[in-house]
């Protein structure tokens, strides 16, 4: 039964979320914990368990990731996917978003992909192609990635929590769904994208643009490019690290009786990847000259960062709400998630409207989700829906894209609502939701 306390409770918990992403960044966390703080002392709730070890994974992660781009070899990446695009400039609505959705798989966060949005701007202002088209896919796809990485906090902590719940299922198992789903969902948003918009020959704001001098100069006449950048040894050599780094994990998810036991258990995969990803560091550092101190101030790092300070206090803040009123929230929506188990999808779309953060959704929701009693196939069938924050333009990559763009067509929107990554974003989700769910239904 609802009562009017826990009402006020879920206000607050709400509340906390809004403010926290008006003010973006580390703010989301530090006020999830002003939520956390009114719901322990002013209402007496039992604190819930903060996520550590989804926590410990990121570090790990991002730690790597940053030491990697510090050796240069992020640029590498960077250059060869902007080689293919410049080799297909006709193919850029198609081509880009695989471009980010890559970089984003391979390093586990969409903040890798700032280098290659202007590069991609370029190549469309270049070919005549409306930027809007690919600039707006691309951004979407960056983020699509994360449900996609081996190394994700979303992908590590749905393995984990499903594990903890009695559902069997690891890395590889979830990323043959999440990856060719999602593929096909930003195949369906390119293609909805492709003749997006008029052609900048009949647009009669890009045409007017072009009669001031000035403005004709800052949209041609300059070339963002990374070709112009001279790789290293070292810088590719750590690519190589990274990359066995990355396989050693999922050879180790797929044949468990690789991995040391102690007691008839064997040792878990978070703990896995903490080991190899640390390990894989601590290489680059040695053997190919990456500066520790370059790769804290680089953007992966401090993003990764931000991300861990964002679940710490969103996840704690929502598994104290959660935990204290299981057997309520539980009469309130059995009856719908058990005639609808895939309605939660919605749940997890809104929830990541307010969060900037798919690791969060899926530490803060997925154990509700298990206590409602739905089944994990089901669950992972629906994780393409944790991707939500585009619907409110606020989230960085989405801001960046529209800076980046020159020729002004990707645009936030008067309304708000109505900016360049809201149809792509939605028929992504939609379409990759469907497919992961019928994939997971066929596999598991």
């Amino acid at each position: 039964m609802i009562t009017f306390t826990m009402i006020i409770q879920l206000c607050i918990v709400l509340g906390a979320l809004w403010v926290g992403s008006r003010y973006g960044s580390l703010a989301l966390g530090a006020i999830s914990g002003i939520g956390l703080a009114l719901l322990v002392f002013g209402f007496g709730l039992k604190p819930g368990t903060p996520p550590t070890d989804v926590i410990y994974i990121i570090i790990a992660a991002v730690t790597c990731a940053g030491i990697m781009q510090a050796s240069g070899g992020m640029d590498w990446m960077i250059q060869i996917a902007e080689k293919m695009l410049r080799k297909h400039p006709d193919r850029i609505t198609f081509l880009a978003p695989l471009c980010t959705f890559f970089l984003t798989v391979l390093v586990g966060t969409g903040h890798v992909v700032y280098t290659l949005m202007p590069i991609i701007c370029d190549i469309a202002l270049k070919k005549g192609i409306r930027p809007e088209r690919p600039c707006g896919v691309a951004s979407i796809a960056s983020q699509v990635g994360i449900t996609c990485s081996p190394i994700a906090a979303a992908v590590v902590a749905f393995v984990t929590i499903s594990n903890e719940n009695g559902f069997d299922v690891n890395i590889p198992g979830v990323l043959m769904v999440s990856i060719p789903a999602c593929i096909i969902g930003l195949l369906a948003a390119a293609a909805a994208s492709y003749h997006r918009g008029l052609d900048l020959d009949k647009d009669p704001q890009f045409q007017a643009k072009l009669q001031d001098p000035e403005q004709y100069n800052y949209i041609y006449g300059n070339s963002a490019t990374t070709l112009n950048k001279k790789i290293s040894k070292n810088a590719k050599h750590a690519v190589y690290i990274f990359l066995a780094a990355l396989l050693v994990i999922v050879i180790f998810a797929i044949f468990p009786a690789l991995l040391p036991s102690w007691d008839g258990k064997a040792l878990k995969m978070n703990i896995v990847i903490q080991i190899v990803m640390i390990s894989a560091a601590a290489l680059m550092i040695i053997f190919c000259k990456a500066h520790p101190k370059k790769a804290v101030a680089g953007p992966v790092w401090q993003s990764g960062m931000v991300a861990v300070v964002a679940i710490y206090g969103i996840a704690w803040m929502a598994d104290t709400y959660f935990s204290n009123y299981m057997s309520e929230i539980q009469s309130i929506l059995e009856g719908v998630v058990s005639q609808y188990p895939w309605s939660i999808a919605i749940v997890f779309f809104l929830v990541s409207v307010l969060i900037n953060s798919q690791g969060a959704v899926v530490v803060a929701m997925l154990p509700l989700a298990y206590k409602l009693g739905i089944a994990g196939p089901v669950l992972l069938g629906v994780l393409p829906s944790v991707y939500g924050y585009f619907f409110i333009p606020n989230y960085p990559s989405d801001i960046a894209t529209v800076n980046f763009d020159r020729s002004g067509t990707t645009v936030i929107g008067k309304y708000l609502l109505n900016h360049s990554f809201m149809m792509p974003g939605l028929i992504c989700v939609f379409v990759s939701t469907i497919v992961a769910y019928t994939l997971s239904m066929i596999i598991y």
